[in-house]
């Protein structure tokens, strides 16, 4: 391991907007802040929105920097990674942004009934041949309903026409209400202050000409949710 990892993993233990769960505190067992991160993190009633698998968290830091009035969290599980916006935070003293070094497959674990208003997937890793990998699959989608508010929505902002057409097809499948729908956010003048934050791999994908592409939908808690074919895809 390179030294300048060992070092961000020690200043990771410092920061106190960046939560570290070992597994055996999130492992079919709720977090200690399961229900309580309005409470004992933000201090606030303001609305909770998650960025899964966000990186170095420059969306979620530009988010908390644009949208004072909201509370936001970025989750992965690389710890390098996340020592950027976790540092970020603290150095600029973002009381609503913070951060969690955790497996997305534990995220039930992590938050109560209604207590995350919305979800952002930010270039996400396809996994087009890995079904219950997939973050807009219908096995993460029945996690996030345990926690997300009714008809909470999700964004999902990628550069996979795949993970963006099959996101489309899963949602029309099962009755899944879309508020909007664009296969070139700029080519079409969409992005606006929100969806022109970039990424480090949105700055990598532009540089070579790829598309990005937008999609929310809004996640009801009524139905069962079944996968498409992969021949409708």
């Amino acid at each position: 391991m390179g030294k300048d990892k060992l070092k961000r993993f020690a200043e990771n233990e410092s920061f106190k907007c960046l939560f570290q769960p070992d597994f055996d505190d999130v492992f079919r067992k709720d977090y200690m802040l399961k229900g309580r991160w309005h409470s004992d993190v933000f201090k606030n009633d303001n609305p909770i929105v998650l960025e899964l698998g966000c990186g170095r968290g420059e969306y979620t830091v530009e988010m908390g920097r644009k949208y004072p009035e909201i509370n936001f969290i970025g989750i992965d599980i690389k710890g390098a990674r996340l020592w950027r916006g976790a540092k970020s935070a603290t150095e600029e003293s973002l009381p609503n942004v913070a951060f969690v070094r955790c497996r997305i497959e534990f995220i039930e674990w992590l938050f109560g009934p209604g207590e995350v208003s919305e979800i952002w997937i930010t270039f996400a890793d396809p996994q087009i041949n890995r079904d219950n990998k997939r973050l807009t699959g219908t096995l993460f989608l029945e996690r996030y309903r345990k926690f997300l508010i009714p008809d909470g929505i999700i964004h999902l902002k990628t550069d996979s026409l795949y993970l963006h057409n099959y996101t489309v097809a899963m949602a029309k499948l099962n009755h899944l209400e879309i508020t909007e729908e664009n296969k070139d956010i700029y080519g079409s003048g969409r992005a606006d202050e929100l969806l022109s934050i970039k990424t480090h791999y949105e700055e990598n994908y532009l540089s070579m000409g790829v598309a990005i592409t937008y999609l929310t939908f809004k996640l009801s808690s009524y139905n069962k949710l079944i996968e498409p074919e992969k021949d409708s895809l």
